[in-house]
């Protein structure tokens, strides 16, 4: 409805600039004018229909185009946000030739599933890097959980944060603030300065960044893996995420002609 409403809008001007010499704002018409002008533009749609699926069709094109242009231009920039921000961790070989880039949710039954999944792809392949990044989509308690481990970010990293990882996405049942704070304190955390941190404005800021990134890649469920050029939504298994590793140190791409 908004996108024919945007058609119609752009028929008034036209029609507009045919009836003026000089164009007017929709105010400055008088009530004939607008009369005059709606039934041009009713009887020339009543004649030619197909422009409203024209023009919609249009749209939908140029929306496609500027989605798929965001979307390239953060997974193709390699010093970009995706692959260098502050708001996720790194695990693996922070080092590795090869980058693959998590989406997930501490709730994500899907997630669970996969986690062994991507330990056997770290221990199999020793020059891939491993970002994890939050994306609390399924309930507020994913959001209590994941701001719980930024926080822990700031004490642990690589292989720690890894474990804190594991031990957390692994639980059974729902998973939220009290849930990742056992786990945080049963690995050693500062438990005074996770409580600091967990109120720091770069939580929020991460959480921001992972739902702007979320929408450029048209992210519509977690788990969702970055790999290459390639964006890849869901529990799709060892096997397939380890051969578009293979392809991209093979020739560069997920896929190899």
């Amino acid at each position: 409805m908004a996108r024919i409403c945007a058609f119609l809008a752009g028929l008034i001007i036209v029609a507009a600039a045919l009836t003026s010499a000089t164009p007017l704002a929709a105010d400055e018409f008088s009530s004939s004018q607008k009369s005059a002008i709606e039934a041009i533009i009713k009887d020339y749609i009543m004649k030619n229909p197909e422009l409203l699926r024209d023009a919609i069709n249009e749209l939908e094109a140029r929306d496609k185009a500027a989605e798929d242009q965001a979307r390239n231009k953060l997974i193709g920039d390699q010093q970009g946000p995706l692959y260098t921000s502050p708001y996720q961790a790194i695990v693996g070989n922070p080092n590795g030739k090869v980058t693959l880039v998590e989406f997930f949710d501490y709730n994500c039954g899907y997630c669970k599933k996969m986690l062994p999944d991507i330990a056997r792809l770290m221990q199999d392949e020793p020059d891939l890097r491993v970002i994890l990044r939050d994306y609390p989509i399924l309930s507020d308690a994913s959001v209590d959980a994941a701001q719980v481990a930024a926080a822990v970010r700031n004490q642990f990293k690589g292989e720690k944060f890894w474990e804190f990882h594991q031990k957390l996405l692994g639980s059974r049942g729902p998973v939220g603030k009290e849930q990742a704070l056992a786990v945080a304190q049963s690995l050693g955390a500062d438990m005074d300065k996770i409580a600091k941190d967990m109120d720091a404005p770069t939580v929020k800021e991460g959480l921001d960044e992972s739902d702007r990134f979320g929408h450029e890649l048209a992210l519509n469920g977690t788990p969702s893996y970055v790999v290459g050029d390639e964006v890849i939504v869901g529990a799709v298994g060892y096997d397939a995420l380890k051969t578009k590793l293979d392809n991209i140190r093979k020739c560069g791409k997920v896929a190899c002609s």
